[in-house]
């Protein structure tokens, strides 16, 4: 098993896990942090009375968007391919024997990040345009925002050899 600091996994250890990595979206973090901050100076200055509690009810929302789409990790392992964002209940486990093939795609930039309905199926994405597509049994797709898609992809090719 080799780690980075970019907190990938490849090779098997001894649970069965393939890959692990875990992607930060930057450009997701900083532009919510400076909507906050925005945010915030209009309250100090901006805003009268009442009013205040729409801003703060915003304020609130963008951090919880902050703390739950900052991050996105994508596990591979004998049984499962595995996605979620840095709240791990915002999550995807798809079992391998579900899995028929992958290959490494570029979004569509209109399809954007976070949790997409996308032409082809669903996406989970934080950063970027790259991504590993799933073909999945009766026909479904899943794509997984990835700034390895090489890896991510050859990682669950392994994978499905070894189940097979």
């Amino acid at each position: 098993m080799v780690l980075t600091n970019m907190s990938s996994m490849t090779a098997t250890d001894q649970t069965g896990l393939i890959y692990r990595h875990r992607q930060v979206g930057y450009l997701t973090i900083f532009s919510l942090a400076g909507a906050v901050v925005l945010l915030a100076i209009l309250a100090v200055f901006a805003v009268p009375g009442r009013e205040i509690w729409i801003v703060l009810a915003m304020e609130a929302f963008l951090l919880a968007c902050l703390a739950a789409f900052s991050t996105l990790t994508a596990q591979v392992d004998r049984r499962w391919v595995s996605v979620h964002f840095a709240l791990p209940w915002l999550r995807r486990r798809i079992p391998l024997a579900e899995v028929t093939d992958c290959r490494p795609v570029r979004n569509h930039w209109l399809c954007g990040w976070g949790i997409r309905l996308i032409p082809r199926g669903w996406m989970f994405n934080v950063s970027g345009l790259s991504a590993v597509e799933l073909d999945l049994a009766g026909g479904r797709h899943f794509r997984i925002g990835t700034d390895q898609p090489e890896e991510l992809a050859a990682a669950i090719r392994s994978a499905l050899g070894a189940a097979k």
